[in-house]
This record gives structure tokens, sequence and C-alpha cells, in this order.
């Protein structure tokens, strides 16, 4: 089945900031084909890469990631936003496009080796992408990919995380 997902992301203009032009991905949560049609997509992408574990990135992330993990019977850990965990955590610096922030992830999210799947809802200049397979490395899990719902490819961010981890497989369903 095909679904043109274009049509369920909103542009919503200067947020969260003036110049911005933010895309909204709630009424693709919102729509059951929709919702369903990227757990789909992504799974048919992640099945065969055998992941362990996926990992999803606060905030929208954590609901397709979720969604992931559901439909191919794996746990779910989360990669937060820094002060956000309660226990032993390490961090890493996430510039985005419109801060530079923290990620974290708690000591134990998972064991050493084990191969793991970051989910977001979107790539744009791919810095907040490559701190989490930063993370992830550094707690010396396996990246088995990096997938996300919508790409905004005149940002380059999937390219600048190929650059930075080129064994890492990106997959994106939708461009802007």
């Amino acid at each position: 089945m095909s679904l043109d997902l274009k049509a369920y992301v909103v542009d919503v203009p200067d947020f969260p900031k003036p110049g911005i032009v933010f895309k909204d991905i709630t009424p693709v949560i919102q729509s059951a084909e929709a919702f369903n049609f990227v757990i789909d997509e992504l799974a048919a992408w992640a099945g065969p890469k055998k992941p362990g574990l996926i990992a999803g990135i606060e905030s929208r992330g954590f609901l397709f990631a979720a969604g992931l993990a559901r439909a191919l019977r794996l746990g779910l850990t989360v990669i937060r936003k820094k002060g956000k965990l309660p226990r032993a955590s390490i961090s890493v610096l996430a510039p985005n496009e419109y801060a530079v922030e923290s990620f974290e992830m708690h000591v134990d999210s998972f064991p050493a080796g084990e191969r793991v799947l970051i989910i977001d809802d979107l790539i744009a200049t791919g810095s907040s992408s490559i701190s989490a397979i930063g993370l992830v490395e550094r707690l010396k899990g396996e990246v088995a990919g990096f997938g996300a719902v919508v790409e905004l490819s005149s940002l380059g961010g999937v390219a600048s995380i190929r650059k930075s981890h080129p064994e890492v497989d990106v997959r994106t369903l939708v461009r802007f």
C-alpha cells in the first residue's frame, strides 16, 4: 500500500520562533491509516536488521519508536533531554536547529553489544541524530539503523549523518 504522507504533515509558520516553518506530524498520529502505514513501513525496513531494542528520541520520536517496538515485539529505551532521567545516566551535547541541548540515556539502557535501532520523528540538520548515535555507541551498543518519518532534505541532515556514521543505514519515509 502507498500513502501520501505529505498530505498529513502541516506547516506551521514562525514556530517555535520567527522564520522557522515547523512540520507538525500530529495529523499523522491522529490518522489510524497514516500512523499504521508509518509503523508498517518502518517495521518492514527495521525487521531484517535484527535489532534487539528500539530507542526513541524525545519527544515525538517516542510515538513512532513505541509503535515500532510493539510491531517488532521488542523493548523500548528512551533518549531524553538532560535532567529528565531519574537514575544514573550519561549525556552528550545535542545541538539542533533551535538550540544546543544535551541528550541522556540511563547507563543500563541495554547490555553492551546490543543492536539498537534509533527512531525519531524528523531529521533536519542531522546534529541531534548524530548525537543520539554517539550516545548509543558510548554505551557500547551497535546502531542497527536510524529511522525517521520526515526528512527536511534542504538542511542536509541525512547526508551529515552518513558522513559522520557511514556504517549506519538511515531511512526516512517522506522528504520535504
